[in-house]
C-alpha cells in the first residue's frame, strides 16, 4: 500500500479509515483494542474522523483533555514557546522552569515539585521518593521498606507498578516482580491498619479508582488513610493523575474529604491535552531527599511542557472548571441515576466522571454509541466510562445521554 498521498497533505487526499486501520493492525503491537474510528480533527468537546463525521468526546483521553481539545489558551501558550525554545535538558535552567515549579507547588499547597513526563514516570518517582525518604528520614533498615497499595489499582504499566497490580491483563507474564509492596482491599480501613507497620514508608492510593470502573471509596475512607499514615509515620501518596485538576469538581479529589496528602502525583490534564507532563509535588522534608544525579529525566520539565502546564495552572486558579464539573456533574449523575435498573446495575463517580455498571457487556454499548456519534469506552467488561471535557455544554451532554438511553433500549 502506497503512503505518499497521506503525507504532507492538507487537501483531504488522505488514506481512508479502512486503509489507515489496516496499517495500524499490520504494524502496531496489539496492546490496545480501539473502537473502529480514525480521528483527524478536534476542537472543544468534539472530534471528527477522517471522513469528516463528528463525534462528542465523552472520554477526554482518560482525563488528559479536561480543558477540551485544542483549548485556545493552551494552544497559544504552546505556540509562543515553540517560537522560542523547546528543550535544553536539566543540564541548564530555562525561563519557564522556576515559575512552573513555584506555581504548581502553590496550587497544591506544597513546597517543591519534581517534574517528569508520563503518569507512570511520576508514580515511579513517588515510589522512589517514599523509599528514599523512609531510609534517610524515617530510619527504616536498609532494604526493609514496604509500601501499601490497594486492590483494583491502576498506576501505570512499568514492571514495578504492575508488580502490585491485581489486574491479570496488566500483570500476567511480566514477572519476576519488584518486592516491597502489600496490597489490601480498597475501602477496607482495618485491612489497611493491619498492613501498616514500622517499616511502611508510604500508602499509595487513587482517591477514585478510574481504570477499575470509577470506584469511589466509602465515605470517610480517605480521612482514615490520612490518620493511619500520620499515626504510622508513613507518607500518604495520592495518585491524582486521573482524578485531579478539576475532574471531580474540586482541584484535587482528596478535597472531598478535606484531606491533604503528603505527596501528590499529577499528570494527564497537566499537559493540557497537548503533550505529556507529570509531576510529584510534596514538601521540602520529603522531596528534599534528592541530590544531583540521584534521579532525573531528559524531557521532564522541558520548556514547552512548562509553558503549557503554567497555563493549565492559571486556568485552574479561576475555579471555573471545577465549578463546571460540579454543576454539570450533578446533572450527569442525576440523569444516569434515572436509567432503568434492568439495564444499569450501578452508577459511580464524582463530578464529570462516571462509571456506569451495566447488566451486560459494555463493549457493544461503546460501539453503538460510536455509531450514534458519541465516543466512550468500556473497562473490565461491564463498565462504561464517561468523562467528557470540562468545557462540554449541558446541551451537548444531554444529547450524549439521550444517545446512551437509546442504545440501552436497543441492547
Amino acid at each position: 500500500m502506497g503512503l505518499g498521498r497521506s503525507r504532507g497533505s492538507e487537501e483531504g487526499a488522505l488514506l481512508n479509515t479502512q486503509e489507515l486501520r489496516a496499517l495500524s493492525e499490520e504494524h502496531s503491537a496489539h496492546n490496545y483494542h480501539p473502537l473502529p474510528i480514525v480521528i483527524a480533527d478536534a476542537e472543544g468537546a468534539w472530534v471528527k474522523d477522517i471522513e469528516g463525521r463528528r463525534y462528542l468526546d465523552m472520554l477526554s483521553a482518560y482525563s488528559a483533555v479536561n480543558f477540551g481539545h485544542r483549548h485556545p489558551r493552551l494552544v497559544e501558550a504552546a505556540r509562543r514557546q515553540l517560537d522560542r525554545v523547546t528543550l535544553v535538558s536539566r543540564a541548564f535552567d530555562h525561563d519557564q522552569f522556576g515559575p512552573f515549579v513555584a506555581e504548581l507547588a502553590e496550587l497544591a499547597g506544597k513546597d517543591m515539585v519534581l517534574p517528569m513526563n508520563s503518569g507512570a514516570e511520576a508514580v515511579e518517582t513517588a515510589l522512589k521518593t517514599a523509599r528514599k525518604w523512609g531510609y534517610e528520614v524515617k530510619g527504616v533498615p536498609a532494604e526493609q521498606a514496604n509500601i501499601v497499595t490497594f486492590e483494583g489499582n491502576f498506576h501505570g504499566r512499568t514492571t514495578t507498578i504492575v508488580s502490585f497490580s491485581t489486574d491479570p491483563d496488566a500483570r500476567n507474564s511480566y514477572g519476576p516482580f519488584t518486592p516491597g509492596f502489600r496490597t489490601v482491599p480498597y475501602g477496607d480501613i482495618e485491612a489497611l491498619r493491619a498492613a501498616v507497620d514500622d517499616n511502611t514508608v508510604g500508602v499509595l492510593i487513587e482517591p477514585i479508582q478510574g481504570e477499575a470502573g470509577v470506584n469511589v471509596p466509602p465515605s470517610g475512607f480517605l480521612t482514615a488513610v490520612r490518620e493511619i499514615c500520620t499515626a504510622g509515620g508513613a507518607l500518604m501518596i495520592a495518585d491524582e493523575i486521573q482524578s485531579g485538576l478539576g475532574r471531580t469538581g474540586t482541584t484535587f479529589a482528596v478535597e472531598h474529604e478535606n484531606v491533604v496528602p503528603d505527596v501528590y502525583v499529577l499528570g494527564k490534564a497537566l499537559g493540557g491535552g497537548i503533550l505529556p507532563v507529570s509531576a510529584v509535588v510534596a514538601d521540602r522534608d520529603v522531596l528534599g531527599v534528592f541530590k544531583p544525579g540521584q534521579h532525573g529525566s531528559t524531557f521532564g520539565g522541558n520548556p514547552l511542557a512548562c509553558a503549557v502546564a503554567r497555563e493549565v495552572i492559571a486556568m485552574l486558579r479561576t475555579g471555573e472548571f471545577q465549578e463546571r464539573s460540579r454543576t454539570l456533574g450533578a446533572h450527569l449523575h442525576a440523569r444516569l441515576g434515572a436509567l432503568p435498573s434492568d439495564q444499569v446495575r450501578e452508577v459511580r463517580g464524582r463530578g464529570l466522571w462516571a462509571g456506569v455498571e451495566l447488566n451486560g457487556k459494555a463493549r457493544p454499548v461503546s460501539e453503538r454509541l460510536m455509531e450514534r456519534g458519541v465516543l466512550a469506552k468500556e473497562t473490565h467488561e461491564t463498565t462504561l466510562r464517561l468523562a467528557p471535557p470540562l468545557v462540554v455544554s449541558q446541551e451537548d451532554l444531554d444529547w450524549a445521554l439521550d444517545q446512551l438511553e437509546a442504545v440501552l433500549a436497543e441492547v
